[in-house]
């Protein structure tokens, strides 16, 4: 966690760093294996340096990237969720539940589609 103690420490909110850091937690525990870096200020889970899965923050939501082709691939799951998306993120609502099954399904989708990929970004 300390790769990403700077940037929620950045956050005003108590209970929005919580929320933030409950997820990172999951993730690490979930999938050790991922490297945790931050990269265009936003904090980041990749694997063989290729990127997994980003998160950002605004006021109102937390944003997460599975890229371009996780948001396609989930678009209905996303939209069941309850969550707003857009062409390349979806929000959550600091006050919304977290849908963790969601997040492991694009995490797991990514790991797999990506595992031969030798670049960050999907080309």
């Amino acid at each position: 966690m300390n790769t990403f103690k700077e940037f929620i420490a950045k956050i005003e909110n108590l209970r929005h760093q919580e929320k933030l850091e409950d997820i990172f937690n999951w993730i690490m525990k979930e999938y050790p294996q991922l490297e945790q870096r931050i990269a265009w200020n936003q904090p980041m889970f990749t694997d063989h340096n290729t990127f997994i899965i980003g998160f950002s923050t605004a006021k109102n939501h937390i944003a997460i990237t599975p890229e371009k082709a996780g948001i396609e691939y989930f678009s209905n799951e996303i939209k069941a969720a309850g969550y707003d998306q857009s062409m390349m993120l979806f929000k959550i609502k600091w006050d919304d539940e977290i849908n963790y099954d969601l997040l492991k399904m694009m995490i797991d989708y990514n790991i797999k589609d990506k595992a031969n990929c030798q670049t960050f970004w999907r080309k």
